[in-house]
């Protein structure tokens, strides 16, 4: 069985770019262009009905973009490795590779990035932490930190950065209280674990690759810490679940393991969901109908987020290595390849979804999109972001009616290859 030595969960070494042979070539394909990252759809449309499957020379990866290829790619888990999603797109600057090179900053590849067999072997005990009781513990929580939020937005007035007031710390704490981290440590913990999207999934400069390696090793320390106290007083949360199973089966779920899960789930529960919210407010508060007819009526809500994931999925791509050589939609891909799946390309595919430009709360088929991934590898905590947008959108709707987007508002989103939300999202209300 693993002893939790198998791989680091970052490996901040770049691989060199592996082209494959008698692929069409895009020389101008980045996901770093400025119309890219105001609207990435059109880009995607092209892209995908010219040539479904390319060598994006900009970003070095083979891009693919129909639904049909990715849910190919993200079955055959043998020849298609997640080992690479939580490495950084571009190669990491010798100051910030020396942060991270302490002794003590050792976390491994658990979930995401974890190959089989080991990968299913871990995932069963996280995936007993999401269990339907748990989601029955948070619940509660989730809606009495909506309403304390919404408080806070009224009583200082609008117009507000929904972002910061709401959107971005939410999901922060509720992943937080998850894991069981001390609610007195909250501010501390989000300026540890606010901006590994850049680190990982950008191309930040130097100063800053180093700032984020920093704050990763603080967050990575303060983990350890958290799981050794848990160790000694065990209390109702994820982490000392896990360490239960961990004491109860300690050749198959290691202690290394564990501390890494945790270091993990903060990211995956928070920045992510975060986007989710601020893209759900993008969708509904322009289209008065939808809005209105959501505030008179919340079951439409469930629905209308499945859309949103569809529509403006906060994460819309997702990536990919070959492990050894293969042929794919008349493609010789060598092993070594890096693969850019675009989620956001075949949640837009007009053989799937008809008239897939347009956004429709009704949509029959909405829940068909995947945001979550596909496989062995969906996103495990896809009922609990679903619950917390569905909390959320309730609680506002029925709170603040008014809640409108602030017009001719400029919105700026993080450059990188994966995730997508605007920075600051203002608002106001009647």
């Amino acid at each position: 069985m693993s002893t939790g030595d198998d791989g680091a969960y970052h490996n901040i070494s770049v691989a060199p770019r592996v082209q494959p042979s008698g692929c069409p070539i895009d020389h101008d394909f980045t996901t770093f262009s400025d119309a890219y990252l105001s609207n990435p759809y059109p880009e995607l449309a092209r892209i995908r009905d010219q040539n479904p499957v390319f060598y994006s020379e900009k970003l070095g990866y083979l891009v693919v973009t129909r639904m049909e290829d990715l849910t190919e790619v993200f079955r055959d888990h043998d020849t298609y490795s997640s080992a690479n999603v939580q490495d950084p797109v571009f190669p990491i600057c010798d100051r910030a590779a020396a942060v991270l090179a302490a002794e003590d900053f050792n976390p491994v590849a658990v979930m995401s990035n974890r190959q089989q067999p080991d990968h299913t072997r871990i995932r069963k005990y996280t995936r007993d932490g999401f269990s339907g009781r748990r989601m029955k513990i948070l619940e509660p929580y989730i809606k009495r930190r909506s309403q304390e939020l919404i408080d806070a937005m009224i009583d200082k007035g609008g117009p507000i950065d929904f972002v910061s007031a709401f959107g971005h710390p939410l999901p922060g704490q509720i992943i937080f209280r998850f894991i069981g981290f001390d609610e007195s440590d909250d501010e501390q913990l989000m300026a540890w674990t606010g901006n590994r999207l850049s680190f990982t999934w950008g191309n930040p400069s130097d100063d800053e690759q180093v700032a984020i390696a920093e704050k990763m090793l603080s967050y990575w320390r303060y983990c350890r810490e958290f799981v050794a106290k848990r160790w000694e007083e065990r209390k109702d949360d994820l982490t000392s679940e896990l360490l239960n199973a961990h004491e109860a089966n300690p050749d198959d779920l290691a202690y290394r393991e564990v501390e890494s899960i945790i270091y993990g789930h903060s990211f995956a529960g928070h920045e992510i969901v975060s986007n989710f919210m601020s893209n759900s407010l993008l969708c509904l508060l322009p289209r008065r109908d939808d809005w209105a007819a959501i505030c008179k009526n919340p079951g439409l809500i469930p629905n209308a987020l499945e859309e949103v994931l569809r529509f403006e999925s906060p994460q819309t791509s997702w990536r990919r290595i070959t492990n050894i050589d293969t042929h794919f939609a008349g493609v010789d891909i060598p092993a070594g390849t890096q693969v850019f799946l675009s989620l956001g390309a075949a949640n837009h595919e007009p053989e799937l979804f008809e008239t897939p430009t347009e956004f429709d709360i009704n949509r029959k088929n909405a829940r068909k999109h995947i945001s979550f991934g596909h496989g062995i590898h969906f996103c495990l905590g896809a009922r609990l972001a679903r619950l917390e947008g569905t909390v959320a959108i309730e609680a506002l709707s029925q709170r603040l009616p008014g809640l409108r987007l602030v017009e001719d508002q400029q919105l700026t989103y993080a450059e990188n290859i994966t995730f997508r939300g605007p920075a600051q999202l203002m608002v106001h209300w009647d």
